[in-house]
């Protein structure tokens, strides 16, 4: 098969629009504190930054939701929230950005998952997490999985978001599994290596090199070690597809059937690679529920990722951004 054209990928951009993907995972919010360093502090040998501004921006879950939004498609977000400050800000983000934030279960038992990071003179010296890794349970959980089950049949494909904060689970997996293989909907996974053969049959991975070679126990080094990697993953999970995402050297797409494609990156500029990983399931996801080949949707999350490492923090692209990174490669 050969490579797509680039009129042939901006038709599948052209079908994004309407789509209704669920999103079941992490939902967290990432504040991004900014100021300047002038003195060290005489309590500890570390810097004190004085704070400038903040600004919030969504993560894990909530980022994926975001990107899909910003390229047309309608998200469910499939997650839970703390009864605080924190969980109010973060719906109030999401309503910002036109995703519906009813459907979020609270759970007064868990803080909203909030990830702080401080940045002086564009460096970031310090990160906060605030968060709760056990399993969901008890009525939170049970909310949950009545959503799961309410809304995943008017869906058009599933993501799912694990960052390892409790969502995914293996009861929430054993609801929403089953029912998009009912309702025949594309599965598509960026994965936690704890999780990994939860994943059996799905319709793509998604994991960075690093993650992939932990959960086959194996360093991705070369291309020797990244094809044992890669088709081991594959056929250890029975997967349509596994994609390892590689960074500077691109994506490694690996197919059912021995089909091996490498997508070279297209980023000219990287200033950020906070959330690429939830840029690029999440166009893969639309893209496959739109109707796109494999391949193809691979494409365009690459030339996705490409886009949103330019901007520092979690960042979304428009479907014209999309289209003009397309046209550029054939200049």
């Amino acid at each position: 098969m050969s490579a797509p054209t680039t009129q042939q990928l901006e038709s599948w951009i052209d079908r994004f629009s309407g789509r209704r993907i669920a999103v079941l995972g992490d939902c967290m919010l990432d504040r991004y504190q900014w100021g300047r360093v002038e003195r060290i502090s005489p309590e500890a040998p570390v810097p004190v930054v004085e704070i400038d501004r903040e600004n919030f921006t969504l993560g894990g879950a909530g980022n994926v939701a975001a990107n899909l939004r910003a390229l047309g498609a309608e998200p469910v977000l499939l997650s839970v929230t703390g009864d605080d400050a924190d969980g109010a800000t973060l719906r109030s983000a999401l309503q910002e950005r036109g995703i519906r934030a009813s459907q979020l279960v609270v759970d007064p038992q868990r803080p909203t998952t909030v990830k702080t990071r401080i940045i002086a003179h564009a460096q970031q010296v310090a990160r906060t997490d605030r968060e709760s890794r056990a399993d969901l349970a008890g009525r939170a959980l049970e909310e949950l999985l009545d959503t799961i089950s309410r809304e995943l049949p008017q869906c058009h494909g599933l993501v799912i978001s694990d960052y390892g904060k409790g969502v995914v689970t293996a009861a929430t997996l054993g609801r929403a599994l089953p029912l998009a293989r009912e309702h025949r909907l594309a599965v598509s996974v960026d994965p936690k290596e704890s999780h990994i053969d939860a994943y059996r049959g799905v319709s793509i991975l998604t994991p960075n090199q690093h993650e992939a070679g932990w959960a086959q126990g194996r360093r991705v080094v070369d291309e020797a070690s990244l094809l044992e990697v890669g088709w081991g993953l594959q056929q250890r999970l029975d997967a349509d597809a596994v994609l390892v995402t590689r960074g500077p050297q691109g994506m490694s797409l690996f197919e059912r059937g021995g089909r091996y494609t490498h997508l070279p990156t297209v980023a000219r500029e990287v200033f950020d690679v906070t959330g690429a990983g939830d840029t690029v399931v999440s166009v893969v996801a639309l893209a496959l529920a739109a109707g796109a080949d494999m391949v193809s949707a691979c494409a365009l999350s690459n030339h996705a990722a490409g886009l949103v490492i330019r901007e520092v923090g979690t960042a979304t692209c428009a479907p014209d951004e999309l289209r003009a990174s397309l046209r550029e490669r054939v200049r």
